[in-house]
């Protein structure tokens, strides 16, 4: 455990010494395809429980069409 806090404290010294403009990308880098990757996971799990309890999407709204 004392390695991954050195390691730690190492990458948050290195981060906080660069400039704003590289700690602003490097964490959008890191942070935007994170929060993506988390949001369609939570909305795959509640596609799954939706569709468990009897109340899932019957077909895709593009498959919908209107009675004009």
């Amino acid at each position: 455990m004392d390695r991954v806090a050195s390691w730690w404290d190492g990458f948050e010294l290195w981060l906080a010494g660069l400039s704003f403009v590289p700690q602003v990308a490097l964490v959008m880098v890191v942070l935007v395809p994170a929060c993506a990757g988390i949001a369609w996971l939570l909305d795959r799990a509640m596609a799954v429980a939706f569709a468990l309890v009897g109340r899932g999407e019957d077909d895709s709204p593009a498959d919908r069409t209107e009675d004009c």
